[in-house]
């Protein structure tokens, strides 16, 4: 069954690491943990109830499970990659909405088409930083001269 865990918003990662190394050290019967980047405090986690209840006790920031199991199709779009059909160009301005970088702006200084990867600078830098982050996590802000 999966169970819907909430956390302190901002730590999921840290919450999903301590499970993972409890799970893995007393081989609980868990079989899946995922946080979906769009889900800010809570983590799905798969397995018995009783396993999940063990690998709770004591780990930080986590705020209780949610008895009632989650059915797959309700969060299978959480799963699913999902492509940018935004057309990015060099010099363009964008947002970053997601990561440590939120909230920061931007101008794409190279695109990686497979990776769905882009490299930017950051403009509010005062030294010329770059980042490279998923296209996910961008939004065109302004267009640039387009010559990519």
């Amino acid at each position: 069954m999966i169970y819907t865990l909430r956390t302190t918003s901002g730590r999921e990662e840290i919450v999903m690491d301590m499970l993972k190394s409890r799970i893995k050290a007393e081989k609980l019967d868990v079989k899946a943990i995922i946080h979906p980047a769009e889900l800010k405090g809570y983590i799905f986690i798969e397995g018995s109830t009783s396993d999940i209840h063990k690998a709770l006790r004591g780990v930080m920031h986590t705020k209780g499970l949610i008895e009632k199991p989650v059915n797959i199709a309700d969060i299978e779009h959480f799963m699913q990659t999902k492509t940018n059909d935004v057309e990015l160009n060099i010099d363009d301005v964008v947002e970053i909405m997601g990561g440590p970088f939120k909230g920061e702006k931007g101008k794409i200084k190279r695109i990686d088409k497979t990776k769905n990867e882009v490299t930017i600078e950051l403009l509010e830098a005062s030294i010329p930083i770059p980042v490279t982050i998923a296209t996910e996590f961008i939004r065109v802000t302004k267009r640039g001269n387009g010559d990519s």
